[in-house]
Formats: structure tokens, C-alpha cells, sequence
């Protein structure tokens, strides 16, 4: 038996200098060195997609914003490029900074990372001369400690990494996913801070860029810096945006939700806390005309009824509805006592992870109201588990609910409330029909409770709360006070009708004005190029469809109280 194995050899060979690059070249040859991280379809794209960047430039040099784009993983690292290429075929100077890593929740060796690393490069100068890319792990960290207030960021980021991907909301320090992302997204901070301050002219160059120094903008240029990422919230793309805000450097974070041809974003801010306040105050007193109350009148009756709509790409229930007698019936609800319908978020959810406005998390609150209802048999509680945990492995609401209820004191029954798991036949929208008061932590069924005429009470900070038609306590004991004073009078807190339209309103203005159109959806943006090339973008229809959302993107302020041409 060898006294050495292949993972001990390739740890020796990472910190040795050449080996890596010598291996590469005699023999990986610069092929890739898994599928998981295979660039080859954007090596083959990028000479078409330079020349028509450069016919679009013509001969004139750039006039725009410097743009720094930061990405990691593959399928992030090819939709940046091709989003860098859009930018600088609209006049701006584009620097990609990447990591080159094919999975975030594995470790990878030294040797492997510097080849794959070596691959990267290779394969990203094809887009040079219209966009600069660097490696951030080509970036020399100057310094070993971090500022406290990016420190703890990291941490942050570190943990709301391993809650998404384990799907629990507690996470051991010791935990080895933990350790991983937070040792990563540490080393990024690092890498990224040395990177960001010599881009704006604070550091020594030479030393924080090794090789790179004939390419930097001089300080007097950082006026029109703007660094732009995916998400903001998450993986390293999370700490390079916290890097970026700690010294002053104006952020655009954008990401993609179940629409296609549309892109969410947002300006000094996580896309994914999908803040709307701004939208709202400029448009809340604007009545939708009739087609636009027939566009959410129509996308709401497809969640109901289990269909696609249009260029959404997902159901949103397994069951069409059925009905709100038929489920009372199915469940064996009375008609004399209140029915109150919970509808839960999926532990570890993206959209429930720092969401807290008076709670530790969703599972605390969880377990809080069920030991509330289960004194309260006077009650019908209904506890309908996301539907969205058919796809996911992690624990699931309904196990912690059982949990909870065999907990219960002896000779208390909860026969008074009813699990619906994700994949029984009921349907959502049927138990509104039939509901007397909603609550929910973050989930968009608190919205539709609303436009339901169903008053919901909401937990989490999530982007419709506070928009004048849901009840939104700020603390336990106002939880608890809503919580008896409309049990007490199902009828005290029924909506009026118009917080009924205001609910309506606010949908259309969620679904329709919020995303900004956008050519190219992460998920099946190689497809699309065929319908949206370059080219197509660049003409005068691409400007008209496209120009507001790519100057959004850099930086230009979207200023909701204009009339905008959004197709």
C-alpha cells in the first residue's frame, strides 16, 4: 500500500509553487477538470459575443460607469460574463472579479483549485478587450484581521449559508458546512477588501493585485465605481457585497425569481429582502386600470387552480381547488367554531433566514402558537405545511408540529387542529375560503390572505408587511393581544374593502412593477440567446425593451414616480 494517498500528495504539491501551473501544462492542457466546472459552451460563445460588443462600441472609447462584477460558481461566473458583455457594449468600462470554485459546500485542494483556477483565466481572457476579468484568488490579502463590523458580516453570511443548505435555522459552530463556508467567505473578505481599496486608489496596487497593477483606474476615477453581484446575501457574493458597503462603494445586488424575461434588483440594498417601500409610496394611491387589474385578476386564479401563467416557470399548488366546503368537509371542520389557517414557510428558506422582527426565528414562533392553540380548543387551527417541501430533504413542519403537540400536558388533546402536509389534495386558496383570521411568517399567502378579504396576522419582516392591510405586531405580547382580540371577535379585524383593493393593488405592483425586464434568465440563459442575442440587445427594439433595467444595474436611480416603459 502507497505511504501516500492521492488527497495527501495533492495537499503537499497546493502549497508547492509551479506544481500546479507545470501539471497544467503538460498535462491538463487546458481542458477542465470536472463536467461541474466545464466552461466550454462560454469559450465557444465568447469571440461571437466580442465581436458584437465591439461593433456595438464602434470607435468610440467607453463613457460610462466603472463596473465591477463579482461572481463565483460556474453557472454565476458564465450569465456574469454574458451580463459584463451587455454593459460594456452600453459604453462601460467592466472589470469580472470570479472565484473559481464548482460547489460551495465541498472542500477542494489547493492543487485542484489553483488548476481549475489556471482553467478559469484561460478560458475568461477570450472576453478581454471589452471586459477586464481577475481572479480574486490571484488578490493578495494585506491584511490577516478583518474590521469587526465585516467580521461579523461573514459570520453572518457563514451561517445563513449552512441553514439554507442543511434547511434547519440552528447551526452548531462546529459544524463542519459552517466551518467550511465561514473559512471561505472569510478568506473572500479578505482577498475582496484588498481588492476593493485598490480599486479605489487606497492601497498599493503592486502589492494587492500581483500582475495587475498596469490596469488599475487611477483614484480620481472612483467617482464612478459601482460594484455589482447576484443576490448580496449569501456565499462570498454576500461578503464582497458587505466589503463594498463598509467602504462607501455603491451596490446593485439583483437575482431571479420564477418569472422569465425579468430580473429583480436592488440599489444599496439585498435583493433578496425584496424592499418595496419605495415602490409603494409612489404608487399606492395609483388605481390599476382594467388591464391590469385582468393581469393579476388572471396570474392569481392560476395559483389557485394549480397552472402556469404565462412566463411564470412554476405552480404554485399540487391540487386545484376544489372549493371551501368540500375542504371543510375533507378536513372535518365545524362550522361553529372559528377556523384560523397557518400557513408556514419552509425551514431554512431563503426568505424566512433574518427575518426576525420580534421572534429568534420562524421555528420558535411555530412552536410558540401551537402551544397557544392547543389551549384553545375553541378554536380550529389549521397548520398548512408548505407545499414547496416536496423538493427539499431538510426537517419538515410538520414534524416539528407533531413534536410539539405529543409534548402537550396530560389529558390535553389538540384534536382541534389539523395538519395538511405538502402533499395532501388540499389546496391553499380553498382554506382561505373558509378561514376567519391567516398567519404567517414570511410567505406570499399572507398577501393573498389579504386579497382574499382574510385579515392576516404577520410574524416576519417580509416586503408586504406594513403596507396597510395586515395586522403587524412588533413584539410577543402584541402577538398574543391580536391573537385573543380576534379569536375574542372573528369579526373585529375583518377587512374593509379598500384594504381589500390596496392588497390587490399592492400584488399587481409586487409582481408586475418590481421585476424589470431582463433578456436572460440564469436557469436557461444559453436558450434565450437564441431569441436575445447580443446584437439584439445592442439594436434600437433591445434599448427600448432593456436600456432602464441595464442602466438600474449600474447604478442609475429607478425612480418609481416617473411612467416607466417597461414591457
Amino acid at each position: 500500500m502507497s505511504v501516500f494517498s492521492r488527497a495527501s500528495v495533492k495537499r503537499l504539491l497546493g502549497d508547492l509553487p509551479y506544481t500546479a501551473e507545470i501539471y497544467w501544462h503538460l498535462r491538463q492542457r487546458g481542458r477542465p477538470l470536472s463536467k461541474s466546472f466545464s466552461l466550454r459552451r462560454l469559450e465557444k460563445a465568447l469571440p461571437g459575443w466580442l465581436e458584437q460588443v465591439q461593433t456595438a462600441r464602434g470607435a468610440h472609447a467607453p463613457t460610462g460607469r466603472r463596473v465591477l462584477i463579482f461572481a463565483t460558481l460556474r453557472y454565476w461566473i458564465e450569465h456574469a460574463v454574458l451580463l459584463g458583455m451587455s454593459l460594456a457594449g452600453q459604453g462601460h468600462e467592466v472589470t469580472l472579479v470570479y472565484l473559481p470554485y464548482a460547489n460551495y459546500q465541498k472542500p477542494f485542494n489547493r492543487f485542484d483549485l489553483r488548476r481549475q483556477n489556471l482553467y478559469a483565466r484561460r478560458v475568461l481572457d477570450g472576453a478581454a478587450p471589452v471586459v477586464r476579468c481577475l481572479s480574486l484568488l490571484d488578490v493578495l490579502a494585506l491584511d490577516e484581521t478583518l474590521p469587526p463590523e465585516l467580521e461579523t458580516a461573514v459570520r453572518d453570511v457563514a451561517l445563513r449559508d449552512a441553514q439554507y443548505t442543511l434547511q434547519v435555522e440552528e447551526v452548531a459552530e462546529n459544524d463542519p458546512l459552517y466551518r467550511l463556508r465561514l473559512e471561505r467567505n472569510r478568506d473572500a473578505a479578505r482577498r475582496g477588501l484588498a481588492w476593493l481599496r485598490s480599486e479605489l486608489g487606497s492601497s498599493d496596487p503592486v502589492s494587492a493585485l500581483a500582475g495587475e497593477a498596469k490596469q488599475l483606474p487611477p483614484a480620481a476615477d472612483h467617482d464612478r465605481l459601482v460594484l455589482l453581484t447576484p443576490n448580496g446575501s449569501i456565499l462570498e457574493m454576500g461578503v464582497i457585497y458587505q466589503a463594498a458597503r463598509l467602504l462607501g462603494i455603491p451596490v446593485v445586488t439583483y437575482e431571479f425569481g420564477e418569472q422569465r424575461g425579468r430580473i429583480w434588483l436592488a440599489q444599496q440594498a439585498e435583493v433578496m429582502r425584496q424592499e418595496t417601500d419605495v415602490l409603494w409610496q409612489a404608487r399606492r394611491d395609483t388605481p390599476l386600470n382594467d388591464e391590469q387589474w385582468e393581469q393579476v385578476r388572471s396570474l392569481f386564479a392560476s395559483r389557485q387552480n394549480a397552472s402556469l401563467w404565462e412566463n411564470f416557470a412554476r405552480t404554485w399548488q399540487g391540487q386545484p381547488s376544489q372549493g371551501g366546503e368540500q375542504v371543510r368537509r375533507a378536513l372535518g371542520l365545524d362550522a361553529g367554531r372559528p377556523v384560523v389557517v397557518l400557513a408556514a414557510n419552509v425551514i431554512g428558506d431563503s426568505l424566512t433566514l433574518g427575518r426576525q422582527v420580534f421572534t429568534s426565528s420562524m421555528t420558535e414562533w411555530l412552536k410558540k402558537t401551537l402551544r397557544y392553540f392547543a389551549r384553545r380548543p375553541d378554536v380550529q387551527l389549521v397548520v398548512r405545511i408548505h407545499p414547496g417541501e416536496r423538493y427539499i430533504t431538510g426537517p419538515s413542519v410538520a414534524d416539528l408540529a407533531r413534536s410539539v403537540l405529543a409534548e402537550l400536558p396530560l389529558g390535553q388533546h389538540a384534536d382541534h387542529i389539523h395538519l395538511v402536509a405538502a402533499l395532501d389534495p388540499i389546496n391553499t386558496y380553498d382554506l382561505l375560503l373558509i378561514a376567519d383570521l391567516g398567519l404567517v411568517y414570511t410567505t406570499t399567502v399572507g398577501m393573498e390572505m389579504a386579497m382574499s378579504g382574510v385579515a392576516a396576522l404577520v410574524v416576519g419582516q417580509t416586503h408586504y408587511r406594513g403596507k396597510g392591510f395586515t395586522l403587524d405586531p412588533d413584539s410577543w405580547e402584541a402577538y398574543d393581544r391580536l391573537l385573543d382580540q380576534a379569536l375574542a371577535d372573528p369579526g373585529r379585524f375583518k377587512l374593509t374593502r379598500a384594504q381589500v383593493e390596496q392588497a390587490w393593488n399592492y400584488a399587481y405592483r409586487f409582481f408586475f412593477d418590481y421585476p424589470c425586464p431582463f433578456p436572460w434568465h440564469l436557469l436557461d440563459f444559453w436558450s434565450q440567446l437564441e431569441t436575445w442575442p447580443l446584437a439584439r440587445v445592442f439594436s434600437t427594439e433591445g434599448r427600448q425593451a432593456f436600456g432602464a433595467t441595464l442602466d438600474y444595474l449600474v447604478g442609475s436611480p429607478r425612480r418609481y414616480e416617473e411612467s416607466e416603459a417597461e414591457g
